[in-house]
């Protein structure tokens, strides 16, 4: 029995499902919008929220915590200096997760995940000019 024991497996080892989370989460807070299965979406939720939280934070250590979990520097730099600043008056609940469909093949049900407080891709095209 799997009593108070968190988190899903997805039929992988350790290694391999922490790459996969990481990878996850990289592209999520680079493209701040990405499509994934419906389990793999509500897993990294709280992962993504947890690296929001370490960038509101701001500190040198919640620096290099992200960059431990992310292993990306572009990344972490756009999540201190952007993505923080554009969550910083809101409490939690960084994330939000939308059912779409079911992938044809394996019948998967599949969820977009994105930023709550996200720049919308014609907006940024805007008010770049």
């Amino acid at each position: 029995m799997r009593h108070q024991v968190s988190g899903r497996k997805f039929s992988r080892d350790t290694s391999h499902r922490q790459a996969m989370i990481s990878n996850m989460l990289v592209s999520l807070l680079r493209h701040e919008r990405i499509e994934t299965t419906t389990p793999k979406a509500k897993e990294i939720k709280s992962y993504a929220d947890k690296m929001i939280t370490l960038g509101k934070r701001g500190d040198l250590h919640a620096r290099r915590q992200a960059l431990s979990a992310l292993k990306d520097k572009d990344v972490v730099a756009k999540l201190f200096d952007d993505l923080a600043q554009r969550n910083r008056d809101r409490a939690g609940g960084y994330t939000r997760i939308i059912h779409t469909r079911n992938r044809y093949g394996d019948w998967a049900p599949m969820s977009f995940i994105e930023l709550v407080e996200r720049v919308a891709p014609a907006a940024a095209e805007k008010s770049a000019e």
